[in-house]
């Protein structure tokens, strides 16, 4: 099993998905407000039960590249949202997916956090050197989330996502490895140094 250890930060927490999380998984994914920046169609029932059940099995992968992974609060272990990582196949890259949240949970307003502990996961753990992440071009309330994550402007990709039968331009982030490690807060760091003593779920 290549399963992430719990990824606490200041305002939430990252865990692994467990069969509990079904119905929280499957509203995100079937609602059409939360999925309307995704890259991806909003699903119904069957789609998200099926993409409920391939996120669940991802521990089970060799090599593991995708990690789907749930947003909590820090004192209750109720998903409230979603995180993603896409190791690419070639080189030392991964790219972050599928930050969600659901609406009036007390952790939204902290998403960069979501993000920067799956960073510090992946330049530490997995030994990455570049993470990047994009979003469209449209949603103008991201590029502030990017930047406290730590990533950068890049470029802006011209009809990249095809959702609700159009075509949308993708503005993509990145940053490095030493370039993120030397603005990484204290429990990043200790993500990236190994040093955190929190129990594998």
């Amino acid at each position: 099993m290549n399963r992430v250890p719990e990824l606490r930060g200041d305002h939430l927490r990252l865990r692994e998905l467990h069969a509990s999380d079904h119905d929280a998984f499957a509203r995100i994914f079937t609602h059409r407000v939360l999925t309307r920046y995704l890259g991806i169609d909003r699903m119904d029932a069957g789609q998200a039960h099926d993409a409920f059940a391939r996120s669940l099995a991802q521990p089970l992968t060799h090599p593991r590249r995708t990690y789907t992974l749930a947003v909590c609060a820090p004192d209750d272990d109720t998903l409230v949202g979603t995180m993603g990582l896409l190791v690419e196949d070639y080189g030392s890259n991964a790219m972050l997916t599928s930050l969600v949240l659901l609406p009036g949970t007390p952790v939204r307003g902290h998403g960069h956090e979501a993000g920067r502990l799956l960073m510090a996961y992946g330049f530490g753990h997995l030994g990455l050197h570049r993470i990047w992440a994009g979003h469209r071009s449209d949603h103008h309330h991201m590029p502030k989330v990017m930047h406290a994550a730590g990533l950068h402007p890049e470029a802006t990709l011209r009809q990249l996502f095809h959702t609700q039968g159009c075509w949308y331009d993708v503005t993509t982030y990145a940053t490095v490895a030493p370039d993120w490690k030397r603005q990484a807060g204290s429990r990043e760091l200790a993500i990236l140094d190994g040093a955190h003593r929190l129990e594998r779920v």
